[in-house]
């Protein structure tokens, strides 16, 4: 997580402030718990949360006292003790260190989901603005980077709408997953903590209990959670990929958005690169790199170890908050992208009518023609516009085996670009409703 690709409201949910003010909510709400039990006195409860409620917690005192006891959660009781008094000693009673830990983790990755879907939402939204915007704008299809078919750059756009319409549903599921706590003691028995106290804890923090936790919250939700990521981030890099390829000279049909001071290259003035989307591949591998980890995480040693630890407290910030900024990165790229029909048009025009290859197949197939047969014919006449100059129509036309079937104007119709785009309204209502 460095400062580059970080934005302030993802980064804060990791912030040492944020995990400690977590960590006591944890410890104050199920002391509010045991109080009602008659486990603690409630005149402690209350003195906890009074004192600790406003308190500014010293994370480097937290650090000093954890470089002498090695043990992150002692270190910050005792520093909370320092700070609220003698009604310190009945916080934590009968919990471990993973109850406070693993809730405090899942709290943090919902409140990351959160931030996640709403930039989802936000790409959608400019995925939508401008697939209606070039709803029926012409340009290329291809396939092995090879011209193929028409379709329209609005179609292109509504591709990437409904990916992202799943990722988002991915999304809302990956946060449901890990939106569980545990509040279950030493091998999550409740032997010394009541299951009253983890529901408890669970309600006022925003999530439900986890049914049965080995002294841990099972890692194979936080595997889920992080694939989830990986794949969000690979629909990221498969549209920044599209527009990387749109964007080169001989292509030019859409184009980031250059500011006016901007500069593309420090040696060459007139260079104008695809670096955002270029960007957003590389950040798009990283988040794909934090999945193998969250997976190898899910098989620890019976009820608890903590070669899970290391990795997630690197994997929890650096994916979220990656992906956090590649989301709004890849928001801004789509509502400023600049798009060039004439391009389009022009690329279309290129291969002097070859795109219409499948039609005039089908059409002679359609005339008694054997399939074999009318594949040969078309493909014949098509070798040559890629030998030469001439225009696919135009040898269609000369050739007599083709000529005996389909006539000058049968041949012409199946020339119309408008035959390719008579079901983009039905694939736009598919995608975006009526």
């Amino acid at each position: 997580m460095i400062p580059r690709y970080s934005r302030p409201e993802m980064a804060a949910i990791w912030s040492p402030d944020t995990r400690f003010r977590i960590w006591f909510e944890i410890e104050a709400h199920a002391a509010d718990a045991m109080a009602e039990l008659g486990v603690i006195p409630k005149d402690a409860a209350k003195k906890i949360w009074e004192k600790g409620k406003t308190a500014r917690f010293d994370v480097a005192r937290i650090d000093a006292i954890e470089a002498e006891v090695k043990h992150d959660v002692i270190a910050f009781l005792t520093h909370v003790a320092e700070i609220i008094g003698p009604e310190a000693r009945f916080m934590h009673s009968g919990m471990t260190s993973s109850d406070v830990l693993d809730t405090c983790f899942n709290v943090q990755l919902v409140r990351a989901a959160d931030i996640l879907i709403a930039d989802l939402d936000m790409l959608l939204a400019a995925l939508k603005r401008r697939a209606v915007e070039h709803k029926m704008t012409p340009t290329i299809g291809r396939s092995h980077g090879i011209h193929a078919e028409p379709t329209t750059f609005g179609l292109k756009l509504a591709y990437a709408y409904a990916e992202f319409a799943r990722a988002k549903e991915r999304m809302i599921a990956a946060r449901k997953e890990v939106a569980t706590c545990a509040i279950s003691g030493a091998v999550g028995t409740f032997a010394q903590v009541d299951p009253k106290v983890e529901a408890h804890v669970a309600k006022a923090m925003g999530l439900s209990v986890e049914p049965v936790s080995t002294q841990i919250i099972p890692r194979d939700r936080h595997a889920m959670y992080f694939a989830t990521l990986g794949v969000v981030a690979s629909s990221v890099e498969r549209l920044a990929t599209e527009i990387r390829h749109l964007q080169r000279t001989e292509v030019l049909e859409a184009e980031e958005f250059f500011s006016e001071k901007q500069k593309g290259s420090s040696s060459m003035p007139h260079k104008r690169n695809p670096v955002l989307s270029e960007n957003l591949t590389g950040l798009a591998r990283l988040v794909r790199g934090y999945v193998t980890p969250a997976l190898e995480n899910v098989a620890l040693w019976h009820e608890r170890d903590i070669s899970h630890s290391s990795v997630e407290r690197m994997i929890g910030p650096d994916a979220t908050v990656t992906l956090d900024f590649a989301l709004g990165r890849l928001a801004g790229l789509i509502d400023k992208l600049i798009v060039y029909p004439d391009n389009m048009q022009k690329n279309l025009d290129r291969l002097g009518g070859l795109i219409h290859s499948q039609r005039v197949l089908i059409a002679l197939t359609q005339k008694g023609v054997p399939r074999e047969d009318a594949y040969r014919l078309v493909q014949r006449n098509a070798m040559k516009v890629w030998a030469s100059e001439h225009e696919f129509l135009a040898l269609l036309k000369a050739d007599k085996d083709v000529a005996d079937k389909l006539s000058a104007k049968e041949l012409e119709a199946n020339f119309d670009l408008g035959y390719h785009y008579k079901h983009v309204d039905a694939i736009f209502k598919r995608v975006f409703g009526s």
